[in-house]
């Protein structure tokens, strides 16, 4: 029965994400029939021309963003979650978005002392990328340093909120010396996008996103064995150290370089994994894992759907979108005092 019901909710969940991938694609702007998008996806030319480059070089490449920032930071969220056996962890609780935020915001707010070549380079969209990336990989280096020399994870989970403020404490310094060009444009990039980016780009995020969730399903058994946790999981003989380290630098991948791409998106990681709970009503990892997948991808292209509805001549920031679905959740969870683990 129980077998049943999980199969049926699968293939719902699949039909849903297909639909909501054709409808993302045929909404916006311009809207665009679904005949059309079918049409153009199977590789038959839309009718008008101007419809196949939109879907080609727009729609398509955002929904596959979309997808890819749904799954990561859905999946970053319930590593965290099992990880600190907390439910209110996200993919951003070890400071990789501060982190990523400290960079941007040396490049966006300190470009005006630098000479005017090198602020055009740094201010371009690949460099505000490398400075996200360098970011959140100085906050990951740090805290695979500390967890190193820890023995309590929950210590762990401190010392990433201290470099969150930390980080959150420099961007305000720089914000306050800054001009009103450079907060703007600081601000539109923390307002998050997934819209921008080239192909090249979503291949290298597809590939970040691919390699940490083959190395999450290798991770499976140990995430089962901590949410009893670490004195159980040690004595089935699971190497805490080791496989703590491995579920940090996973999220620690996903979530820097989804920030980099797309900027810091909140709730997904933190709200998908209950919303996966929920639905599945268990508390074993082969499930969850893929039914977060699913979820996750389905959510972000529901929130992209909502930012960007026919009719409307301008784009919601995906981040208020994301914020309004999650932040629901992440309440009921408060109010119902509920251990979701």
């Amino acid at each position: 029965m129980f077998q049943n019901r999980n199969t049926f909710l699968f293939t719902f969940l699949l039909l849903l994400l297909v639909v909501s991938l054709l409808l993302n694609i045929s909404f916006g702007q311009v809207a665009i029939p679904l005949k059309e998008v079918f049409k153009s996806l199977l590789g038959s030319n839309a009718s008008k021309e101007t419809w196949e480059y939109i879907i080609i070089n727009f729609r398509l490449p955002k929904a596959i963003t979309a997808i890819l920032v749904g799954i990561g930071l859905s999946i970053s969220g319930l590593l965290m979650q099992t990880l600190f056996r907390n439910p209110l962890a996200g993919p951003y609780v070890l400071g990789l978005s501060s982190g990523s935020s400290l960079g941007v915001a040396f490049v966006i707010l300190g470009a005006g002392v630098l000479p005017n070549f090198l602020s055009e380079m740094l201010l371009s969209s690949f460099g505000i990328i490398i400075a996200s990336c360098l970011g959140s990989l100085f906050v990951l280096l740090l805290v695979l340093l500390v967890s190193n020399k820890l023995r309590d994870t929950m210590s762990v989970l401190i010392v990433g909120l201290m470099f969150s403020s930390f980080a959150g404490a420099i961007v305000s310094v720089l914000t306050y010396f800054s001009t009103a060009e450079q907060l703007q444009k600081f601000t539109f990039w923390s307002l998050g996008s997934i819209g921008n980016l080239s192909w090249n780009n979503i291949i290298f995020l597809s590939n970040a996103v691919l390699i940490v969730l083959i190395l999450s399903l290798f991770s499976i058994k140990s995430l089962d064995a901590l949410l009893l946790g670490e004195n159980y999981a040690r004595s089935l003989g699971l190497n805490i150290k080791k496989s703590r380290l491995i579920i940090i630098f996973a999220t620690s991948i996903l979530a820097g370089s989804i920030t980099a791409f797309a900027g810091p998106i909140a709730f997904v990681g933190l709200a998908v994994p209950h919303l996966a709970k929920l639905l599945f009503q268990t508390s074993n990892h082969k499930i969850l894992f893929f039914g977060t997948i699913l979820i996750g991808a389905i959510i972000m292209l529901f929130c992209d759907m909502v930012s960007q509805m026919p009719g409307m001549d301008f784009t919601l920031p995906i981040n208020a979108i994301t914020s309004i679905v999650g932040a629901p959740v992440v309440i009921w969870l408060l109010l119902s005092k509920k251990r979701m683990i």
